[in-house]
C-alpha cells in the first residue's frame, strides 16, 4: 500500500467522490439556504429546525438508508449502483446537503435588513438585490462549502456501508486507514492519514484564496 502507484487511485477517488458530493450540495443547498434566509413563511421555524437537527444525523444510518434504497430488494435496486462511487456521492451529498443549507440560511438571514432597504431605494431590480445581498453574505457561503466539504472527505461509516471498501473500485482514503488500522499497517495508515489532512488542507486554502479574491 505503501507505493505510489497504490495510493494515487484512492487519493484521486477520494477527492472525486467528496468533491463531487461538495459541489451537489452546494448547486442545492444555497439556493435553498438563501430561500430559507430570505422568506418568511407558515412553518419556516419547523422547517429551520428540522435543517438543523441533521447537522448531527449519523452517517452510518444515512449510509444504512441508502443501502436499503440501491440494495436489490430496495426501490432502486434496479439501477445496480450500490458498491459504487455513485452510491458513495449519493450518502454523502445527503451529509453535505443540510450543512450547506443551514450555514447559508444563517449567514444570508444575518444580513442587515437596512442593507437590502438601501439597495432597493437605489433603484435595483430584484435580481441585483438578491446578488448584493449573497455578496454580503458570501463569507458564510464559503463556510458553509468549506463544512460541507470538510464532513464529505472525512465521512467512513456511509462510504464503508454503499461502497464496499472495494480495492481499486470505491476503496478512498477513510476506509483505506480503517483497513490498514485493522491489518495493524499502522505507519501506511498515518501516511493515509497525513495525506486526507493534506488534500484537505489543499482544497480549504483554494477556497480561502477564492473568498479573498472575491473581496478585492
Amino acid at each position: 500500500m505503501t507505493d505510489i502507484n497504490a495510493i494515487l487511485p484512492i487519493v484521486l477517488l477520494s477527492f472525486y467522490i467528496s468533491g463531487t458530493a461538495t459541489i451537489i450540495g452546494t448547486m442545492l443547498g444555497v439556493p435553498l439556504g438563501t430561500f430559507l434566509g430570505l422568506k418568511k413563511f407558515r412553518g419556516k421555524r419547523v422547517f429551520k429546525t428540522i435543517v438543523f437537527t441533521l447537522y448531527g444525523f449519523p452517517p452510518v444510518v444515512m449510509g444504512l438508508f441508502i443501502f436499503l434504497l440501491l440494495s436489490a430488494s430496495g426501490p432502486l435496486g434496479f439501477a445496480r449502483q450500490l458498491f459504487t462511487p455513485t452510491a458513495m456521492i449519493l450518502a454523502e451529498t445527503l451529509l453535505v446537503l443540510p450543512l450547506v443549507v443551514g450555514i447559508t440560511m444563517s449567514s444570508v438571514g444575518a444580513v442587515d435588513k437596512n442593507t437590502s432597504d438601501t439597495i432597493y431605494s437605489l433603484g435595483a431590480s430584484k435580481g441585483q438585490a438578491l446578488l448584493l445581498h449573497l455578496k454580503e453574505a458570501k463569507n458564510g457561503i464559503y463556510t458553509a462549502v468549506m463544512v460541507g466539504f470538510g464532513a464529505a472527505i472525512s465521512e467512513v461509516g456511509a462510504a464503508m456501508m454503499v461502497g464496499g471498501n472495494i480495492a481499486g473500485e470505491t476503496r478512498v482514503l477513510t476506509t483505506a486507514v480503517v483497513l490498514e488500522t485493522r491489518m495493524g499497517n499502522f505507519d501506511t495508515a498515518i501516511l493515509l492519514g497525513v495525506i486526507l489532512l493534506a488534500v484537505s488542507a489543499f482544497v480549504y486554502f483554494l477556497l480561502v484564496m477564492l473568498g479573498e479574491h472575491g473581496d478585492e
